[in-house]
């Protein structure tokens, strides 16, 4: 029992690391906790670690109960169920178990439905040292790093206190992250073009904790046009950027819409793109790139708008929130009497690359919403050229700021990952502006009204991680975890 208690303090130091709480340190002292708690016996390794997962991701997925408690449990159960499965499948020793709750965090990047990767290691440590390692591993290598040090620490004081010869050397639990921070240090981060744009990013304000239903969607576009107006039209500005959701219109076309035509006004009057959030049918939507749909759906899309009325170009959010914009098993939960009519249609997965074009020819990477917490979205829109990521979202429904701050620190991840800024613009908040290094310069406050002006710079390049992506770093951990496995069923027999 006291094993347990321990892996679960350790699971909520882990919680305790990230944003909104925020103190790097506690990630790798919970992980130590987890190694110390430790045993011999898969079955008690399997309740530890349980127990460790359900102190993490409780508190670290708690935005979920405000939407679906019933899910929020299934899946604070399912994420801490599969690292239960991994201490009980690897062998006892750190360094294979590293890789093992590494590869379970991979699986939540892309599971269930797509993935849910929040309340991640490496959100945690966004503000940390071990930021620069995502330029060439991503948010892996950091897990990597934090699971291998705190489970090899862990194992040597577990070790030590019950007076065993067996106890990881200090260069064996340092040597791997060393390596990682040094080269992180030598590796490429991209590089300024020579040039700059000033975006201002609209907050126009409101009540955090809200749903589309209790506020009407002509109440948001109003206030981001009164936000937006306050802007002076001096030229210091080359582009607007409002939150994803700030326009919501049926039956028509957006680009032959009433709210085109005032938006378009408001670009005329700054003489610069506005680039704002549209939610439209999918019946009377043009000139988008969508997947294969049935008709019947709508689309999340960011549109360009320009001074000559034309909405010049649209990026349709490819990376659509379980539950939240469509509802995977729908036939299956209906049946069962869930709820799933308080979502009466799924929204249609864009097709298109991650990139808006502006009218000058400079292109910008672009994730709406939730898809900066994917790496891959980002990483598409860099490597099809965009110089500076723009993160359109909104956070209004999310009671508390658990979500908002998790993004933010996501956003930090994915600047850092791909040598680009990051502009974040949210209806109620959060904003933020970002640089390469992962450094937020200016952040707004929860629902205040309130627009950020602020020169960032076009990068191009790569960074290694953009050149690689995940992909090579999970069959270099799954490489890794079946030697290691192998190793230790070659040892046992010996």
């Amino acid at each position: 029992m006291t094993r347990h208690l321990v892996g679960l303090l350790g699971g909520l130091a882990v919680a305790a690391s990230m944003p909104p709480w925020g103190f790097w340190p506690l990630a790798p002292l919970g992980v130590i906790l987890l190694g110390l708690a430790t045993s011999d016996s898969r079955r008690s390794r399997a309740i530890t670690t349980l127990a460790f997962g359900i102190g993490w991701f409780g508190p670290g997925m708690v935005w979920m109960w405000f939407l679906t408690a019933p899910g929020y449990v299934v899946t604070t159960l399912l994420f801490a169920g599969w690292h239960a499965i991994a201490a009980a499948v690897s062998p006892r020793a750190p360094a294979p178990r590293a890789i093992a709750h590494t590869l379970i965090e991979a699986a939540r990047l892309v599971a269930p439905f797509g993935g849910v990767p929040l309340a991640t290691i490496a959100i945690g440590q966004a503000g940390g040292p071990l930021l620069p390692l995502a330029r060439i591993g991503g948010v892996l290598l950091i897990t990597w790093v934090v699971f291998h040090i705190g489970l090899s620490i862990g194992g040597r004081l577990a070790a030590a206190l019950d007076r065993h010869d067996d106890m990881p050397s200090w260069a064996g639990i340092l040597a791997g992250p060393l390596v990682a921070i040094l080269l992180a240090s030598l590796a490429p981060t991209g590089r300024d073009i020579g040039s700059a744009m000033t975006i201002a990013a609209v907050q126009g304000g409101g009540r955090q904790g809200t749903s589309a239903l209790e506020v009407p969607s002509r109440l948001v576009t109003e206030a981001h046009l009164a936000a937006t107006a306050s802007i002076p039209a001096d030229g210091r500005v080359d582009v607007v950027l409002w939150p994803e959701n700030t326009i919501d219109v049926n039956g028509v076309a957006f680009v032959d819409s009433a709210q085109a035509d005032v938006v378009a006004m408001e670009a005329a009057r700054l003489g610069v793109p506005m680039l704002v959030g549209v939610t439209e049918d999918v019946s009377t939507a043009r000139d988008l790139e969508l997947a294969a749909n049935d008709g019947r759906g709508f689309v999340n899309a960011h549109y360009v708008v320009t001074g000559e009325g034309a909405a010049d170009g649209a990026y349709v959010k490819v990376r659509r929130v379980p539950y939240g914009e469509y509802v995977p098993l729908r036939d299956l939960l209906e049946s069962l009497g869930a709820p799933v009519g308080q979502i009466p249609r799924d929204a249609v997965a864009g097709a298109g690359p991650a990139v808006l074009d502006l009218p000058d020819g400079e292109r910008l990477a672009v994730a709406i919403s939730w898809e900066v917490f994917f790496a891959d979205r980002v990483r598409d829109g860099v490597t099809a050229g965009g110089s500076v990521l723009v993160n359109p979202t909104n956070g209004a429904s999310y009671t508390w700021t658990v979500l908002q701050t998790q993004q933010i620190a996501s956003s930090r991840l994915r600047a850092m990952e791909t040598g680009r800024w990051v502009v974040q613009a949210a209806p109620t908040g959060l904003t933020a502006v970002i640089d390469d290094r992962g450094r937020v310069l200016e952040r707004t406050d929860v629902s205040e009204r309130r627009v950020i002006v602020h020169e960032v710079r076009l990068r191009e390049g790569h960074t290694w991680y953009t050149r690689i992506g995940d992909r090579v770093i999970v069959a270099l951990l799954g490489l890794a975890f079946a030697l290691a496995a192998l190793s230790a069923r070659v040892r046992s027999r010996a």
